[in-house]
């Protein structure tokens, strides 16, 4: 999904020795649902390689309308959607058209470029449809930021199950718990969806420099102290946190190594090379992109 422009997520101090900083996102209503936006924010750009964070929803379209990002480019990193409730049609330049389903994960990797969209199909259209979800951006490693682009899909059922006292995970990428995900990335990360019960300890990968965790719902207590939904904590290098859910809760645990050199994150693209920014944005105001079949419309370049 594009960008959109919006106010920067706040940063908030913390307490706990544990806790480097929590990110309180800002939220922008795009017409009918609601994105908060998580990552990039003021004082934290980005979690090892993850580069943007954007909760999506939950929202309820009645019937005849939807969600329809109109075809827009990437580059220099991949792209990442997994939804709990509802649906979204996706289509690129490459050809590929897929569906992406509650805890399927689509996985896009931009590369040189790639252009696609992201659309409410015919049939839930019809009918009207609840959606709920998380897109994130990963930054393509140094050396790989102009590898070819692709595009995967994996459904529902084949991440991994990770199965603790109270506690549920899907190890949605990456690698954690002694678990590898299916889905091919490009660096040294994890992706986790954390499911809760009250009072349940959860514990944290502990082997990666960079780490957070966005509480989806529900309400955790970290060593000392508590934290709400819609917030991402940030953990101090080395830490290992005492993590309670306190009410049911859904969390996302990622990180990664961190990224070798800086990126610059302009509209869709992100480059270690400004130069490779202006680029990007004179083939997309040229239509030097490929297109999307079947999907004529587009975003201008801003």
């Amino acid at each position: 999904m594009s960008v959109v422009n919006c106010s920067q997520p706040e940063c908030l101090n913390s307490t706990s020795a544990s806790v480097l900083l929590v990110i309180e996102p800002r939220a922008k209503d795009l017409g009918g649902f609601s994105v908060s936006r998580v990552l990039p924010a003021t004082e934290h750009k980005r979690v090892g390689p993850f580069i943007f964070f954007d909760h999506l929803g939950p929202a309820t379209f009645a019937a005849g309308t939807g969600i329809d990002v109109r075809p827009h480019p990437h580059i220099g990193l991949s792209t990442l959607t997994y939804l709990f409730t509802g649906e979204m049609i996706h289509r690129d330049s490459l050809g590929y058209v897929q569906s992406i389903e509650p805890g399927a994960v689509n996985w896009m990797t931009a590369g040189r470029g790639i252009v696609h969209s992201e659309r409410t199909s015919e049939a839930k259209r019809a009918t009207g449809f609840a959606i709920h979800g998380l897109q994130i951006w990963i930054a393509l490693p140094d050396g790989q930021e102009e590898i070819e682009p692709s595009f995967a899909h994996y459904p529902a059922g084949s991440l991994p199950l990770i199965a603790q006292e109270k506690v549920e995970m899907s190890l949605v990428a990456g690698e954690a718990f002694g678990q590898r995900s299916p889905v091919h990335v490009h660096s040294p990360l994890f992706y986790l969806d954390v499911r809760a019960q009250p009072g349940a300890n959860i514990a944290m990968p502990g082997q990666y420099e960079e780490r957070a965790l966005y509480i989806v719902e529900g309400e955790l207590k970290i060593d000392q102290e508590t934290f709400a939904e819609r917030h991402m904590v940030v953990l101090a290098p080395g830490c290992q946190p005492e993590i309670t859910a306190l009410t049911e809760s859904r969390v996302m645990m990622l990180g990664g190594a961190p990224l070798a050199s800086d990126r610059i994150v302009w509209w869709n693209f992100s480059s270690s090379s400004r130069a490779r920014i202006d680029q990007a944005k004179a083939d997309w105001k040229t239509g030097r992109f490929d297109p999307v079949p079947g999907d004529s419309e587009f975003i201008p370049l801003p």
